[in-house]
């Protein structure tokens, strides 16, 4: 897939900028805050819906703007495709794909795919796992666009079952135990668990799916990367046991760790078990790359994921995606800057941030398209 063109309107720093990609290699050259992550968050937001940065809606339009829109031109194997993102101050956004407005936001996912791996990515590792969530989620989004519906109502679900919870908290009694009427309790709650419990076995088993598949690929790169000399273990830790992924096992599983621990979820009015609280756990040679990995470890591991993620999206989809690098090339070291740029080569469609151009050799320089930006503007010299 190719992008051939992008126009943002009133997005982030951007009032109206219009850019024609010209090259599989576009570098993009200019001092901080000028806008050049931005330019890639708007790919980011027309392949994901999802902004890595987490933004509300409202933060991405620009000052004094009622609303903001990303427009894109997109080259296939299929042909050629029109899409239109619309952030609203006040209101929802609204997508539009060849000129007609999508009533569900889901039947926009898949047109453009793209891997986003940015400065803020080498937490992956060391961060929370709700980063690591976060992560797995977004390229389940491209893998299987009908994800984005079930994590949304797993989320919906989840947040009522928790109000309910809420209402329901009693403090301690004496013994230790929360007081509350527990027939009708029980009744209402049982009623709310068979709805996490349906709505979350769909989330734990596509995030389990998902690794199964990633594992070997993102191990494959990893050894590439450390001449063999480290091997990558990926693990989705559930808090459901998952002996086995089928529908009816799953589902009891989560079922009785559920009900194990109603009594503590009603003392503390919240959900203590499900997908919101699983773990990818990363791991070099059995030992888990969090706590032990130095630097230059995670590092390696997290590029090791990315290239995983873009051969997993290319054999899924049939076309590789585009590849968003937002300054990371300062980040990694001269052997691991080289070990992506000769992976990319002319194979995936890069768009390039970077302060200045010394980290690339004359051929790449050669066969890129450099542009400049410069206070939400992009020009092509300096």
């Amino acid at each position: 897939m190719y992008l051939k063109t992008l126009h943002l309107k009133n997005f982030r720093n951007y009032k109206q900028q219009q850019v024609e990609f010209t090259a599989p290699k576009t570098i993009l050259v200019g001092n901080n805050a000028q806008g050049k992550s931005n330019l890639l968050e708007a790919v980011e937001l027309l392949a994901t819906l999802r902004s890595h940065r987490m933004a509300r809606d409202r933060d991405l339009i620009e000052d004094g703007a009622a609303i903001a829109q990303i427009n894109a031109t997109l080259e296939r194997q299929t042909g050629i495709s029109d899409l239109r993102l619309t952030l609203r101050r006040q209101g929802r956004r609204t997508v539009n794909l060849n000129g007609e407005n999508l009533r569900r936001q889901m039947d926009f996912l898949g047109v453009l795919n793209a891997v986003q791996f940015s400065s803020l990515d080498l937490d992956l590792v060391r961060g929370s796992p709700d980063g690591r969530r976060h992560w797995l989620d977004t390229l389940l989004v491209q893998l299987e666009p009908v994800y984005a519906y079930i994590l949304q109502q797993y989320n919906k679900v989840l947040r009522q079952r928790n109000a309910y919870l809420k209402t329901r908290q009693h403090s301690p009694n004496v013994e230790g135990i929360a007081t509350c009427p527990q027939a009708e309790t029980s009744e209402e709650l049982a009623i709310w668990n068979a709805q996490l419990v349906a709505a979350g076995t769909r989330v734990i088993r596509r995030r389990e799916r998902a690794i199964q598949r990633l594992a070997p690929i993102a191990a494959a790169w990893h050894s590439n990367i450390s001449n063999s000399t480290e091997e990558l273990q990926i693990k989705y830790a559930s808090h459901v046991p998952l002996a086995e992924n089928s529908l009816e096992t799953v589902q009891k599983a989560f079922l009785d760790k559920i009900q194990q621990r109603e009594i503590a979820e009603l003392h503390r009015g919240t959900t203590l078990v499900g997908p919101h609280r699983d773990e990818v756990e990363l791991a070099i040679n059995q030992t888990p790359a969090r706590q032990y990995g130095s630097q230059g470890q995670q590092r390696t591991l997290v590029l090791a994921l990315k290239l995983a993620e873009l051969q997993l999206i290319e054999e899924v989809v049939g076309e590789p995606p585009l590849l968003l690098l937002d300054d990371v090339l300062a980040e990694l070291d001269l052997s691991r800057q080289n070990q992506l740029l000769d992976t990319i080569q002319d194979r995936f469609q890069t768009l390039i941030t970077t302060t200045h151009l010394g980290a690339f050799d004359a051929q790449w320089l050669h066969s890129s398209q450099i542009l400049y930006v410069h206070a939400g503007e992009v020009l092509m010299k300096e």
